[in-house]
């Protein structure tokens, strides 16, 4: 039978909303649409960038409470409600995935909160010891 573990952050969405930041189900873990809010302060800035390397921090320590990292990724989705706010973000998006190339999608759709954006979404396989990468 699968284990399945539910991972906090400390972001008052996943109690206000009833959300994991992420989900590990066996050897998969699943990290819901990230936004750049530093959740030990609920602060968020105003700047695209800046809000993506957020993203990216917040979803690195869900990873790692995992018990995975950014190279297990193997889907990533972006979601802006500005289409122009993507290119912007590419060098800060590529230093993270640019060697593990993961498949990815780009949608423009609302956010939750006018502050935000950008939302990433990723998925990720566990390491498991012995198993082969090809």
């Amino acid at each position: 039978m699968t284990r399945r573990q539910v991972i906090l952050s400390g972001s008052t969405f996943e109690e206000r909303i009833g959300y994991a930041r992420a989900v590990v189900d066996g050897d998969w873990v699943h990290v819901s649409g990230t936004t750049g809010f530093d959740y030990a302060t609920m602060t968020i800035s105003d700047d695209v960038v800046e809000q993506a390397e957020q993203c990216l921090r917040n979803i690195e320590a869900a990873l790692a409470e995992a018990g995975c990292s950014f190279d297990d990724v193997v889907r990533v989705r972006y979601l802006l409600p500005v289409r122009e706010d993507f290119e912007p973000c590419w060098p800060t998006l590529r230093r993270r995935f640019g060697e593990v190339r993961p498949a990815a999608t780009m949608m423009v759709c609302g956010l939750a909160d006018s502050r935000m954006r950008i939302e990433i979404e990723v998925y990720a396989r566990r390491p498991a010891l012995g198993r082969s990468s090809s």
